[in-house]
């Protein structure tokens, strides 16, 4: 057998034995067999349904609850109640339907209330608080523990995306890193070939240069040219467009320092430093390594496509803001230079790493030759990602249910006090001591036997245990012989006609006739 039909199992025997047990003990009123088995088989219907139909379930159980006591109150159903109501709110998923269930549960609860017409007030507070806290408040608790299980679900799966998500994150800074590294070779080794190619045309023009050699150094500087292309292109392939991240310069060299072993490598290039950019500089920060970057782009392009051409980089901070300006400009090219395949490709991402930095970059002509100014402001900050709103969401969500259960349980409160209250005030003024009982006499005027009577009458007397029909025609009323509540008492009958007492009689409490019957058939036995 699977456990799904074990746990049936149990469940009805959980819920059938208070069903059972509570006539045994005297807390209910006593039933007939068929009723009992009746509600047994109502009980192992809803068993039966609760999956598919939780809502069916609970309002076979309200049923029998309202069929046993117009309050709903009563000690045989109300587990069931409450644990088919917190089945409900468990699974079912819409909230419209058990609204509904309670309204219609209040509805016929008044309506038999109203016409019983017994003590109303008090029976209708025991229904709206039995139905606060015997469904209202096990429905609010299944719902909460839904939510709960889906909101683990959620975070679960929010939990793998946002790893899937790390996973891809990952990938993609690896496969930057990869192009940054790329990118920097490219930049290095190019810069390096170019002021090979440099050096290798300033041998070819020396005066004292034998031809055979000048041939070599001619091929010399053709191979050093033709491997930047041949780089630019390797490299080219391995970048990915947009993503262009300012590589590292050298290890300790500043703009200053880059300048002078381009001169030092035959290249025509002047240094001039304004302001601010006298001092010394610090090659750690992101914005120096960039301005580094456009300086070494600048030379290479230069050497590359204006070879001889006479070059100053310009620099200035300012002061007060930090802004670096750096100014790049070379003159006419001494001879023509061959077009380089797949240029522009570097100051094209250079662009959008100054762009993302906050600064710009412009380059362009310039008179004869060509200009690099780039813009870089003090510090550059990135935004911090806003924070994801499932965490708000879910602590409103939280918020809320625990406002509607704090007001639930507050109105609860006051309903099931006051009706408590009632109910111990109607109990407790409605007891007829028992001496006083005594003293009452059949054909006792009525005044004088109202004397000795409480102030309220029972207003639920259990007239069904009555060992006798009360008198045709006359005025019965019925007190409790005692102020215990909750529990099966006896009851005193005190009947009028005509300004007098014309019977008194004492109803046994719940049992007690069945057991003195037992009793006498022992006896006589």
């Amino acid at each position: 057998m699977s456990r799904r039909w074990w746990v049936d199992v149990g469940a009805w025997v959980g819920v059938a034995l208070p069903a059972v047990g509570v006539d045994r003990v005297g807390l209910n009123e006593p039933r007939s067999v068929g009723l009992e088995v009746a509600g047994l088989g109502a009980l192992a219907v809803a068993v039966g349904i609760w999956r598919r139909y939780p809502l069916g379930a609970f309002v076979v159980v309200a049923g029998l609850g309202l069929a046993l006591a117009p309050s709903l109150f009563t000690v045989s159903y109300g587990g069931a109640l409450a644990l088919f109501a917190l089945l409900m709110g468990r699974r079912a998923e819409r909230v419209r339907p058990a609204v509904i269930a309670f309204a219609g549960i209040a509805i016929v609860g008044t309506a038999k209330i109203a016409v019983r017409g017994v003590d109303p007030v008090v029976e209708w507070l025991v229904l709206m608080g039995t139905l606060l806290f015997g469904a209202v408040f096990p429905w609010l608790a299944g719902r909460y523990w839904r939510q709960g299980r889906e909101l683990a679900a959620a975070g679960w799966a929010r939990a793998g995306h946002l790893e899937r998500e790390q996973r891809i994150v990952a990938d993609r800074a690896r496969l930057r890193e990869r192009a940054r590294i790329a990118q920097d070779m490219h930049d290095s080794l190019g810069h390096e070939l170019s002021l090979i190619a440099v050096r290798a045309g300033a041998l070819q023009v020396a005066a004292d240069l034998p031809d055979p050699h000048r041939a070599a150094v001619a091929d010399l500087r053709a191979a050093a040219s033709d491997a930047t292309d041949r780089l630019h292109e390797i490299i080219g392939l391995l970048r990915e467009d947009g993503d262009e991240a300012a590589p590292l310069a050298p290890a300790g060299e500043t703009v200053a320092e880059l300048v002078e072993r381009a001169a030092g490598s035959g290249l025509p290039v002047r240094y001039i430093a304004e302001g601010d950019a006298t001092r010394p500089e610090s090659t750690g920060t992101e914005s120096e390594r960039t301005v580094h970057r456009v300086v070494q782009e600048a030379l290479t392009n230069a050497a590359r496509h204006a070879p001889g051409a006479p070059v100053t980089v310009e620099s200035a901070r300012d002061a007060v803001t930090g802004t670096t300006v750096v100014t790049v400009t070379n003159g006419p090219a001494e001879e023509p230079a061959a077009p380089a395949p797949g240029g522009g490709s570097g100051i094209a991402g250079l662009k959008a790493r100054l762009c993302d930095l906050g600064g710009t970059l412009d380059a362009g002509p310039h008179g004869d030759g060509f200009r690099v100014v780039a813009r870089l402001p003090a510090g550059h900050t990135t935004p911090a990602p806003a924070p994801a709103p499932g965490g708000a969401v879910i602590s409103y969500a939280r918020r809320r249910t625990a406002l509607a259960f704090g007001a639930a349980v507050a109105t609860g409160v006051l309903l099931v006090g006051g009706a408590f209250a009632w109910y111990a005030y109607s109990r407790s003024h409605s007891v007829l001591e028992p001496a006083d009982y005594a003293r009452l006499r059949v054909g006792q005027p009525q005044d004088a036997a109202e004397r000795l009577l409480p102030d309220r009458a029972a207003s639920d007397p259990p007239k069904e245990r009555a060992p006798s029909p009360p008198p045709a025609g006359a005025d019965c009323r019925y007190y409790r012989a005692s102020g215990e509540l909750f529990v099966t008492v006896e009851h005193f009958r005190v009947c009028f006609e005509g300004g007098a007492v014309v019977e008194k009689s004492v109803i046994p409490k719940a049992g007690a006739r069945d057991k003195a019957l037992e009793e006498e058939k022992e006896w006589v036995r």
